[in-house]
């Protein structure tokens, strides 16, 4: 069980997200959620079928991106267009993005996304993660419908 360090303490709230997106850019699952305070939560406001609404701890973050990232048939190429806001709330940022995708074949997707996180002690204690569900069911309904199964 990671422990909150000296280090981790002294981050600012743009160096979780930058880290976070760096994570997010490797699909490195343990570096993500190693980002996280040991009761942080990860919320998907938007939800989608088979994908949960919400992770509740560090391990639960960390299981859950092992398994998405695991069985996508996709790898993240980039992050880009990377916008942050400063919120009223100390501790509190605001980041649009945009996730550039790649299927094996080449293809190549964006993704928008906003994600509203809030640190704590250089942690992250909550993530709100609004990403465009409708983006990523178009990269799988085109590789779905490009499959070798999909013809017969």
């Amino acid at each position: 069980m990671t422990k909150t360090s000296g280090a981790d303490a002294g981050r600012t709230p743009r160096e979780v997200l930058d880290l976070y997106h760096r994570a997010m850019r490797e699909m490195a699952a343990d570096d993500l959620a190693d980002l996280y305070a040991e009761d942080g939560t990860h919320e998907f406001p938007f939800t989608t079928p088979g994908f949960p609404g919400r992770f509740e701890g560090r391990e639960a973050v960390r299981a859950g991106y092992r398994a998405a990232w695991g069985a996508s048939p996709l790898r993240m190429v980039e992050i880009a267009d990377v916008v942050v806001h400063e919120a009223a709330e100390a501790g509190t940022l605001v980041g649009e993005h945009v996730a550039v995708v790649e299927s094996a074949r080449g293809e190549r997707f964006a993704v928008p996304g906003l994600l509203v996180v809030r640190v704590r002690d250089g942690l992250i204690a909550r993530m709100r993660d609004y990403m465009d569900a409708l983006a990523v069911g178009r990269a799988g309904a085109s590789i779905a419908s490009k499959s070798p199964a999909a013809a017969s």
